[in-house]
């Protein structure tokens, strides 16, 4: 039987390279319903090529613009954030692609895991901000979490026992977690000349195509801080148990260390569509258009440790998962505002680490006990993170 898939986050490049898998596996998989924010042109195309049950945009004036081009399709138009949990906790529904940008993926992605859903979780906001709510949910609703980012896409094939359901068993044979980042544009430049750089120089990733967003963070490996943490939530593990490595090249994905001395490494071409095809067809592997690799035109690959004082966003990451509680969502919330302000023009590249090391700071630490206390920490440090950019204090 066809699996039906929701696509939060539809129109991004996550979403873009799910609907390209499940076109090449239509007697697989079928797309039931999609969401996304505002981008009207894209989802009025999806409408036509896949003809999805159900619609939800991000606002009202957006889902009357999809509405109006689709006039004539059987598809329920509807839009918000509760809109968005409601399609992806859909009792039709068998797998959702959590690829909503930042905090808004939350409340819909929790929904999905409440139903007992495989989630496909592309959303490493969801684990920064509400770790240890959602693995609790997950355990307690026996939903099927399969991780999209490449990396942790990486790690879950290189823990074969892991993927079998031996969680905490099978890490007492695990030395460390080896979490590769490319380093991203800015991983030769001083500090100095990283002070002067453009959004545009920002956003010009050298191996994937991504949003301006995550491209931000990628350079200043907060991205790869937010991995840090959402590492630690998916495979029971520290920061301390995580060694992250430098890898210019993205062709080896991660890898982990066994306590033997053997070092397993997922590898292939940067391509989404990878992890993507495996999430979707798990435990079985299915084609996805990726080209193989060709390890002799590779011919090198090089390996080299971060600079944490050039790039204090790691730093910050692993303080505020031992700092526990809401102090993650506090940093996932200034480092949204910070990156914002940062493309927006309002303040330089090095400033959203110091505004984010101020937030994290200053935030009062409490425990997650639902989603009500990560929404009051969440508010609290974007008030804070606004502030800053406004006053310019952490100057």
């Amino acid at each position: 039987m066809k699996q039906n898939i929701c696509i939060l986050g539809a129109t991004g490049s996550i979403g873009t390279s799910t609907l390209d898998v499940i076109r090449q596996h239509e007697e697989r998989f079928s797309v039931f319903a999609v969401a996304a924010h505002s981008n009207v042109e894209r989802m009025v195309q999806i409408c036509h090529q896949f003809q999805p049950a159900r619609v939800v945009m991000g606002t009202e004036s957006a889902c009357e613009q999809v509405k109006n081009q689709c006039l004539g399709m059987d598809i329920e138009f509807t839009y918000g954030i509760e809109a968005m949990s409601n399609i992806a906790a859909d009792p039709q529904v068998d797998q959702v692609m959590a690829a909503i940008m930042g905090f808004a993926g939350l409340a819909p992605t929790l929904a999905a895991i409440r139903t007992g859903k495989r989630i496909l979780l592309a959303n490493k906001e969801s684990l920064v901000t509400a770790g240890s709510l959602f693995m609790q949910e997950v355990e307690k609703h026996g939903a099927v979490l399969l991780p999209i980012d490449s990396e942790h896409n990486a790690i879950y094939q290189c823990l074969p026992q892991f993927t079998e359901g031996a969680r905490g068993e099978m890490l007492h044979h695990v030395e460390k977690v080896l979490l590769t980042a490319s380093g991203g544009p800015f991983r030769e430049l001083s500090k100095r000349e990283m002070s002067h750089v453009t959004p545009e120089q920002a956003c010009k990733h050298p191996n994937w195509s991504m949003g301006r967003k995550i491209s931000v963070d990628s350079a200043s490996l907060m991205n790869k801080g937010l991995e840090l943490i959402e590492a630690c939530w998916l495979f029971d593990v520290e920061p301390k148990d995580i060694e992250v490595v430098i890898h210019p090249q993205s062709i080896v994905h991660s890898m982990v260390s066994y306590k033997d001395g053997s070092v397993l490494a997922q590898m292939g071409n940067p391509d989404m569509r990878t992890p993507i095809a495996y999430g979707m067809a798990w435990p079985e592997r299915i084609t996805a258009d990726v080209a193989p690799l060709d390890l002799m035109a590779i011919a090198q690959l090089d390996f080299f440790a971060p600079d944490y004082e050039r790039f204090p966003n790691l730093s910050l990451a692993a303080d505020a998962w031992y700092a526990g509680g809401s102090a993650m969502a506090s940093l996932n919330a200034a480092n949204e505002i910070a990156v914002d302000a940062f493309l927006k023009g309002q303040i330089g590249f090095l400033d959203i680490a110091e505004i984010n090391s101020q937030v994290l700071e200053q935030s009062e630490i409490y425990s997650v006990t639902g989603l009500d206390v990560v929404f009051e920490a969440d508010k609290i440090a974007r008030k804070a993170a606004n502030d800053l950019v406004k006053h310019k204090v952490y100057l």
